[in-house]
């Protein structure tokens, strides 16, 4: 069952905020971050980067837009594309999985969704995301978000989820 996206928007100074705690927590953990991203473009890479000193705690962001990047890139199967489509938590698994593959990181986060506006299926409407975390030497997980909103909404619902599922794997 997909989770509904909070009632408000996050805000600039609150993804700084996210992006702050999760580079103490990698800190204090002795982890690196990497992202494997596709309906953010790098956005969850770009918030990370805005805080001073993240050279520490962020290895490297993929932005994997296209299926031929998400198999050159991240090690996603073909048949894992043409079964189950981008969006899909099969494909965010194993964006996730190889994005610890491809790095030198030891905790990983893929986001792959419908921003919109178009693209939307009655299946896969737009809003709908699919963020994965995984830790190095541990099990993948993804979590079906449904967000609202237009597509700069969409997105930065994305980029604030998927930092709070970092926060939540490195503080269990």
């Amino acid at each position: 069952m997909p989770v509904a996206a909070p009632a408000d928007s996050i805000d600039d100074p609150g993804l700084h905020s996210l992006a702050e705690e999760l580079g103490r927590q990698l800190q204090a953990h002795h982890d690196m971050l990497v992202t494997a991203e596709s309906c953010t473009g790098g956005w969850i890479a770009k918030t990370v980067t805005d805080i001073a000193g993240s050279s520490a705690w962020f290895d490297c962001g993929l932005a994997a837009y296209s299926y031929e990047a998400k198999q050159r890139l991240l090690g996603v199967r073909p048949e894992i594309l043409l079964h189950h489509g981008a969006v899909s938590e099969e494909t965010c698994i194993e964006m996730v999985s190889g994005a610890l593959i491809n790095s030198g990181a030891s905790v990983a986060v893929a986001v792959t969704g419908i921003a919109g506006p178009g693209g939307g299926t009655a299946d896969k409407p737009v809003g709908s995301v699919w963020i994965g975390w995984k830790r190095r030497g541990g099990y993948p997980r993804a979590q079906l978000f449904q967000f609202d909103g237009d597509r700069e909404h969409i997105r930065r619902q994305t980029v604030a989820a998927a930092i709070k599922g970092l926060l939540d794997i490195l503080t269990e």
